[in-house]
């Protein structure tokens, strides 16, 4: 009997207002006719029998907040966004992730603030993002007013137990990146420590609280601060006091397009004298190498090149200076013969080689080889000159054979002539010691008057075998063989 008085009460309601508004309305037009209000039920049955009813409902949308990125610590001030989690017109949630920047540090996952819809996305991925810069608008949820806070930060993952620090049972826990730092910092897992924040959120405090309880002692505050919020503007100056300003307009970051890579990795076998490298190297390991270095003053040397050049080509062989710097080393090994030596493999005898054979170390399009010259001691500056030109030619055409790479007993590498003054030369087994060359170089150096004058100057590397080679040794043989070409015109009185 209830829900009928309701429901009749209800329907006369409505026929009232459907008659009032047609009076209002028509009232104009249709004169003459009686007053319907009188008599609701028997005029407008008809019509409300005819007609249909609508129930219309208002849906009002909350405030659209620019979600901006905020200090993520580390003094980083840029981020480039790396991926997208979210869309326009995707809904979202507190604690949602919205999308990963990569720092120059790390790779750092966002998440939203409010509860809302996505309306915009301000960065394309692979885009530069500054700290400070809306990342997206949200669209949030009508209900109380929204409160602006930070936004929240998770830090990047790394490894298992790092991970803990995000996800708890399926459960993000809640800090700001200043908070999250403070937890790094003093190697404590976010998952240990209750928040007393809002939601469950970790505060500083709580942190500091909990290293209190660890150590059992009240720890002195540290000069690590949160990030606050402005404070409100109740206090500046009204807008008619201030001069008016045109706006900044903004700036729309360039979007940079990457290429797209469609090259593939390349496996081959070692072969040929890759191979032999690898094998003569590893056996180069296992010597303790000795290194000395120093400077030559080449300015006569330089000198007397250029003399001997013109003749030396009109011979048809190139003079360079290499020819020199070997038959240096041949002059100062009869002085120091155990430098032209070698050991067998369990450094039990030492063989003192009567042959100077030194060799070359040269680039060439097969890789590095070392042929040598053989029997430099007997041969003139003028012959090894010779052959050098020879196996150049045939290193440069892939040409040369076994006896030209073989039976060295003494090296030198000219790595000055691609670049570099000094560098650490490898022994190559068995022999016992090598120098490495670098570029010529003009600088200023003091005469015997002490006057500055211009000075052609080389460094040398010396590598020696220290098991059987002291370094005494090979300084004394490192000063003879620069006499030798600081002083080309001394070489005449040892030449045989």
């Amino acid at each position: 009997m209830a829900a009928v008085t309701r429901g009749s009460f209800t329907f006369m309601r409505r026929l009232q207002l459907l008659a009032h508004r047609y009076k209002r309305c028509c009232s104009r037009v249709q004169t003459g006719r009686p007053d319907y209000t009188r008599h609701p039920h028997t005029v407008f049955i008809p019509q409300l029998c005819s007609s249909r009813f609508f129930h219309t409902s208002y849906v009002t949308s909350g405030p659209i907040l620019p979600f901006k990125l905020s200090d993520i610590g580390e003094g980083i001030m840029e981020v480039t966004v790396k991926e997208w989690y979210v869309k326009e017109g995707d809904k979202v949630s507190q604690f949602d992730s919205i999308c990963e920047v990569q720092s120059d540090k790390a790779s750092v996952t966002i998440t939203s603030r409010y509860d809302g819809v996505i309306k915009k996305l301000y960065y394309e991925v692979d885009a530069t993002a500054l700290v400070g810069t809306p990342l997206v608008d949200i669209e949030t949820e009508p209900g109380p007013e929204v409160v602006h806070e930070e936004d929240v930060v998770e830090t990047p993952a790394m490894s298992n137990d790092e991970h803990t620090h995000q996800e708890i049972k399926g459960h993000k826990t809640q800090a700001t990146p200043a908070v999250r730092r403070l937890a790094m910092e003093n190697n404590i897992k976010l998952s240990e420590v209750v928040g007393t924040g809002r939601d469950g959120r970790i505060l500083k405090e709580d942190i500091l609280n909990f290293l209190a309880k660890q150590t059992g002692a009240i720890l002195p505050p540290t000069p690590f601060h949160e990030i606050q919020p402005p404070p409100p503007a109740a206090s500046a100056p009204s807008s008619a006091s201030m001069p008016k300003m045109k706006p900044t307009p903004s700036v729309q970051l360039p979007v940079v397009s990457r290429p797209v890579f469609t090259g593939k990795d390349i496996t081959e076998p070692l072969k040929g004298f890759h191979k032999a490298m690898v094998k003569t190297m590893t056996a180069a390991l296992k010597i303790p190498h000795f290194g000395y270095k120093d400077e030559v003053d080449l300015t006569r040397l330089v000198q007397l090149r250029k003399e001997l050049k013109g003749l030396s080509e009109a011979r048809g062989v190139k003079l360079s200076y290499m020819p020199f710097f070997i038959k240096a080393a041949s002059l100062g090994l009869l002085h120091f013969p155990i430098l032209n030596a070698s050991v067998d493999e369990a450094v039990q005898n030492i063989t003192y080689k009567a042959s100077h054979n030194i060799g070359l170390a040269m680039d060439t399009s097969q890789g590095l080889l070392v042929p040598n010259v053989k029997n430099v001691q007997l041969l003139s500056v003028f012959e090894i000159a010779v052959e050098l030109n020879r196996m150049q030619t045939l290193g440069a055409t892939g040409q040369l054979g076994t006896a030209d790479l073989t039976g060295g007993t003494f090296t030198l590498s000219n790595i000055g002539s691609i670049g570099g003054t000094y560098a650490k030369p490898v022994i190559l087994p068995p022999e016992v010691a090598i120098g490495a060359l670098g570029k010529i170089q003009v600088l200023p150096r003091f005469n015997s008057r002490d006057e500055v004058v211009k000075a052609h100057v080389m460094n040398v590397s010396w590598s020696a075998d220290h098991r059987i080679i002291d370094g005494a040794t090979m300084a004394r043989f490192s000063n003879l063989w620069r006499d030798y070409l600081e002083n080309p015109a001394s070489m005449v009185l040892d030449l045989k």
